[in-house]
């Protein structure tokens, strides 16, 4: 396969950043071993660019004709190629050289047909989601049993102001898509792929454990209401180090507390277990919701079940810098030829 050309760059006005990544794209075009007619644009910029999102999207489209398909968000922050972009003006840009009959973008306009209507067979999808929309987790669900595999992975667009997404299909006619922008606020969009598109992805939480594990042993609905046999509420103030006494202190540190979610079967298997002070694949971190005082729980925003592990964590940078490390290591581990022995004669 073809590497795919990328770009990024930054810029206080964005069609300076946009000519940088052009010349980039372009040049990675021209090479031997790079894709010269790509398919399917992933952009993303920060927020600093959100209420130029259309005028982007049209600017890079002309640019780049050849290119029928985007799909992408917006971020506080973007990262390419050992650079990162934080809370500063930047964009990114990936080109993609796939059959057009290998993927499909979806959007609110045109939603992905499901498993079983045969008229596009999805493995798994990249999915950017706006986590201002209602019911967000139960619309991811449903997204995820559209697909083959059950399995789907992206993030949750972040913006200090427009929140945006790209998803625009010119190839053939594609429902739904002929009277759209391209650039759509709220609910889901993305990108699906068939079996045929072969993909590798890994998941990082971005943080840092900050208890051990305890086994949930009772819980209602998304209320845990007890861990390893005792009031779960207790046990978190008591691991947080706080009081209900000095509620102030106690909420500002519950707020700044996740929970890592695990099932013990998944953890047992995993093979990322010998990474102190991270988590590894096997586990989800969800938010705490609320508290309640009634029942001695903590509502999470997911559905536990009795005998699985928590363990409370914190969002930690360094955390997440060596998860990314380590998630290209493997990638690239698993992508590379394996060295070939050569034996020389004595």
């Amino acid at each position: 396969m073809l590497l795919f050309p990328y770009g990024h760059a930054t810029h206080p006005q964005w069609p300076m950043a946009a000519g940088l990544v052009l010349a980039q794209l372009r040049a990675h075009m021209a090479l031997a071993g790079y894709a010269t007619a790509p398919t399917l644009g992933v952009l993303y910029i920060t927020d600093h660019y959100a209420a130029h999102a259309q005028d982007i999207l049209d600017h890079l489209s002309a640019e780049l004709p050849e290119v029928t398909d985007w799909c992408g968000t917006v971020g506080v922050g973007i990262a390419s190629n050992n650079v990162e972009y934080f809370d500063e003006p930047a964009l990114a840009v990936m080109l993609c050289d796939l059959p057009h009959d290998q993927y499909r973008v979806f959007s609110g306009v045109s939603p992905l047909p499901s498993a079983a209507s045969g008229r596009f067979k999805a493995h798994t999808a990249l999915v950017h989601a706006d986590s201002g929309t209602p019911d967000v987790a139960e619309l991811i669900s449903e997204m995820a049993q559209r697909t083959d595999s059950g399995y789907v992975f992206g993030g949750l667009a972040a913006s200090r102001s427009k929140t945006v997404q790209f998803a625009l299909s010119g190839y053939g006619n594609v429902k739904g898509h002929g009277a759209a922008s391209g650039v759509f606020s709220g609910g889901l969009s993305g990108v699906a792929f068939t079996q045929e598109a072969a993909l590798m992805s890994r998941v990082t939480q971005g943080c840092q454990p900050i208890t051990g594990n305890f086994e949930i042993t009772a819980c209602e609905g998304n209320v845990v209401t007890e861990l390893d046999g005792e009031p779960a509420l207790d046990v978190m103030l008591t691991a947080l180090g706080v009081t209900l006494d000095q509620p102030r202190e106690a909420l500002a540190k519950v707020r700044s507390t996740l929970v890592g979610l695990s099932n013990p079967l998944e953890a047992l298997n995993d093979r990322q277990l010998d990474r102190p002070g991270q988590f590894g694949a096997e586990v989800v971190v969800r938010h705490i919701i609320g508290l309640d005082p009634s029942r001695r729980g903590i509502a999470v925003s997911d559905a536990p079940v009795v005998g699985m592990t928590l363990a409370f964590c914190e969002r930690n940078a360094q955390a997440a810098r060596a998860d990314l490390i380590r998630v290209c290591a493997e990638i690239r581990e698993e992508l590379e030829p394996e060295e070939l022995t050569v034996n020389t004669p004595v």
